[in-house]
């Protein structure tokens, strides 16, 4: 049984104190897996999480999101011809948008320590995050979890040997601090979701 499915799989409601004692556990100060690190860190920052099984799931997951945001018939940006089907099955336009509702993505890496997103221009092309649409959606595989952002870079430099990305960046707020917080100058949150696809 997966790590996954074993802490988030259940369908039993837990109340918020039973949540807050779960996430505590799995909190980094307690030498948890890289996987749980990355979970509780990634919701503390404001990210939204979503488990997936299996590729049914995803455009499941998927699906779910485009209708509870009303993202039917909007425009995506989106450079990974990969995952063009996805948009194409949901009626979505994505071809030269002029003003996407949002961006559908995939990453290098997730970074465990921080709970952030790791970006190239393989998916980005050369935006900064400031550039980007304020809604994204990432497909992400447990594979893709790691420890910390030099970890990402040393993936990266081992992936392309040649071809070799620039715009190598991360998003770590997934929601506007309630107050000013200097931690987060100069960076613009997202309204992030991840659909993680179980792969181990």
């Amino acid at each position: 049984m997966s790590l996954f499915r074993k802490f988030f799989g259940s369908h039993n409601p837990a109340s918020e104190e039973d949540k807050d004692n779960e996430y505590n556990k799995f909190s980094p100060e307690n030498d948890a897996p890289l996987e749980e690190q990355f979970v509780y860190n990634f919701k503390k920052n404001g990210g939204k999480f979503l488990y997936c099984e299996n590729e049914t799931e995803v455009k499941d997951h998927l699906e779910h999101i485009l209708e509870e945001n009303d993202w039917f018939e909007s425009e995506a940006l989106c450079y990974e011809p990969g995952l063009f089907s996805l948009l194409e099955e949901n009626k979505i336009a994505f071809d030269k948008p002029t003003n996407p509702t949002f961006l559908l993505a995939g990453c290098e890496n997730l970074i465990a320590d921080e709970g952030s997103i790791l970006f190239s221009s393989k998916q980005i092309k050369q935006r900064k995050p400031n550039e980007l649409p304020v809604n994204i959606i990432i497909i992400a595989t447990t594979s893709q979890i790691i420890g910390t952002k030099s970890d990402g870079l040393s993936v990266i430099k081992k992936k392309y040997i040649k071809d070799y990305p620039t715009n190598i960046t991360t998003i770590k707020y997934f929601e506007k601090a309630a107050e000013e917080d200097f931690t987060q100058y100069g960076s613009t949150a997202k309204n992030l979701y991840l659909l993680l696809l179980e792969d181990l």
